[in-house]
C-alpha cells in the first residue's frame, strides 16, 4: 500500500497523527453468514447467522511523530482475538502549504518492517507467532531495546562496526566516551579532548573494549 494523504479537515475531530491512527485502527462491522459485510446501523438486529469482525488498538505509541507502532487485537462478536504488531510511516507537517498535514504508510509485522524501535509495552502484548518475516521483526526490536539500556559510562572505550566520516574529514571507528551531564561525546585517545558527536548512540550498535589495566608492584 503506498502513502495516504490528507488535510486536517480529513482527520476530523483528531487533532494529531496517533488520535487519528488509534482511531483508524479501531473498528467492527458486521458480516452475513457467507461472509459478506452488510450495512447495518446501531439500532439494527443483524441476520441469522450474521457476525460481526473487526480490529482493536490495545497500545499504541507514536514515535516522534514519524511511526506508529501498535498492539492490534483481531475482534469477533465483540470477543478478542490474537494480538499482531502494526507499523505506520507518519509524515506529519502542521504547516504544510498544499495543505496536506498529514500521511501514513500501514503495514503490519509480517511485512517486515525497517523501523524497529517498537515499545518494550507493546512488544509484550503481542501473541506468539510463527511468521518468520515478524519474529526477524520482533528479535529486532528486542536487540535495540537491549542497546537503549546499556550505560554509557565516561571513560568507557567502544568500537563501532565500520567507520564513520565526520564532517572535517576525519574517519574512524573506535572511540572514548565523554560524559558531561546528560551530553555524551567522543575523544579518539583516553586522555584527549571530546571532538565529535553522535546522534542516538546508546541505540547504534557497538562492543565495549575491555579496558587493560596496570598493577603496580613493588618495583614500579
Amino acid at each position: 500500500m503506498g502513502w495516504l494523504s490528507m488535510p486536517l479537515s480529513s482527520m476530523h475531530p483528531h487533532k494529531t497523527p496517533k488520535e487519528y491512527l488509534d482511531a483508524q485502527f479501531t473498528f467492527e462491522h458486521p458480516y452475513d453468514a457467507e461472509g459478506k459485510r452488510i450495512e447495518a446501523g446501531p439500532a439494527h438486529t443483524l441476520p441469522d447467522g450474521a457476525s460481526t469482525r473487526g480490529l482493536r488498538v490495545i497500545a499504541s505509541s507514536c514515535l516522534r511523530n514519524k511511526v506508529w507502532y501498535a498492539a492490534i487485537a483481531h475482534v469477533e462478536n465483540g470477543k478478542i482475538g490474537t494480538v499482531f504488531a502494526a507499523v505506520v510511516l507518519v509524515r506529519w507537517n502542521p504547516r504544510a502549504s498544499d495543505g496536506y498535514v498529514f500521511a501514513y504508510k500501514d503495514m503490519d509485522e509480517t511485512a517486515g518492517p525497517f523501523e524497529c524501535e517498537c515499545p518494550e509495552r507493546i512488544l509484550r502484548l503481542l501473541d506468539p507467532t510463527d511468521n518468520h518475516s515478524a519474529l526477524v521483526w520482533r528479535r529486532r526490536c528486542i536487540r535495540n531495546l537491549m542497546r537503549g539500556s546499556r550505560k554509557l559510562e565516561d571513560g568507557m572505550q567502544i568500537r563501532l562496526p565500520s567507520k564513520i566520516r565526520f564532517t572535517d574529514g576525519y574517519e574512524g571507528d573506535v572511540f572514548f566516551i565523554r560524559k558531561r551531564g546528560r551530553k555524551t561525546t567522543l575523544a579518539l585517545t583516553a586522555d584527549g579532548p571530546p571532538c565529535y558527536q553522535i546522534s542516538n548512540l546508546a541505540r547504534r550498535e557497538f562492543t565495549i573494549i575491555p579496558q587493560t589495566r596496570v598493577h603496580k608492584t613493588l618495583f614500579g
